[in-house]
């Protein structure tokens, strides 16, 4: 009970007694991610160099003793022998990958052998999902190998709609209080989130402009999500999820370039 008065104590002073160190007002950001989900596709000369090295593998290992590993006559066995041929047939062949080659085995061996392996089946998940179909931004289900980055669009920031939760931080504040307490006012409070650390990554400047005394600092806190979803507060009107080259198009120029060494590639 003490412990929420005393959080909306520093909510409710956060826009009355704002920091401002050297004619600057100090504000404090959220830069959230999803991490990729999945592995990334290989690139071509991954493919072409984890096939080479299966194949030496395969030269160089011992024969599988199967009467050890599999009972004599089984679904599996059978299943294992056609995948067998299907890697000898292209051992000596460099324009045709192992793992093409057993995939390929084993879709006609499936359905050659439909009742066989009906019981048994494993159905394996699209690594494209619904949410990248519909080009869902505002799902975290979508760019499985990739970051994603949570944005708002805050009505009250017209240089810089669409941008990192963001917030002013009190002067009885930390930084990285305050951008827990933004990203909860502004977001909502069923997401697990999780903060790297409390040092900022990343820092934006901006002048002071017409009927302004003081210009803006933000700071920038790395963070991560792990569940829940976001519930925009009253300021925002709209959010997404996206991954670094979509806010390529989305931040305003000065604001992404500020940012961008810290977001990672993948």
């Amino acid at each position: 009970m003490l412990k929420n008065i005393l959080f909306n104590s520093k909510r409710g002073l956060a826009t009355i007694s704002p920091l401002v160190i050297k004619n600057s007002r100090i504000q404090a950001s959220v830069i959230l991610s999803r991490t990729p989900q999945i592995t990334r596709d290989a690139t071509p000369f991954e493919k072409a160099y984890f096939d080479y090295r299966e194949k030496l593998e395969r030269q160089e290992s011992t024969t599988t003793p199967t009467e050890f590993y599999f009972k004599k006559g089984s679904v599996a066995e059978r299943r294992w022998k056609n995948d067998e041929e299907a890697r000898e047939k292209v051992m000596n062949d460099p324009t045709k990958s192992m793992t093409e080659a057993v995939e390929e085995s084993r879709i006609k061996w499936e359905s050659e052998n439909e009742n066989l392996v009906a019981a048994n089946k494993v159905e394996k998940l699209g690594r494209v999902t619904k949410a990248d179909l519909e080009n869902d931004t505002k799902s975290l289900d979508r760019a499985l190998q990739r970051t994603l980055y949570l944005v708002v669009k805050n009505t009250n920031d017209p240089l810089n709609p669409w941008q990192f939760p963001q917030g002013p931080v009190d002067t009885s504040e930390y930084l990285h209080e305050a951008a827990k307490r933004t990203l909860q006012e502004q977001c909502g409070a069923d997401m697990d989130t999780w903060f790297v650390g409390r040092q900022p990554i990343s820092i934006y400047k901006q002048s002071s402009t017409k009927g302004q005394d003081n210009g803006v600092k933000t700071f920038f806190m790395k963070a991560r999500v792990y569940a829940g979803q976001v519930k925009p507060g009253k300021d925002i009107s709209d959010f997404a999820w996206l991954t670094k080259e979509e806010l390529v198009n989305t931040l305003s120029r000065d604001y992404y370039k500020a940012v961008k060494d810290s977001l990672g590639d993948l």
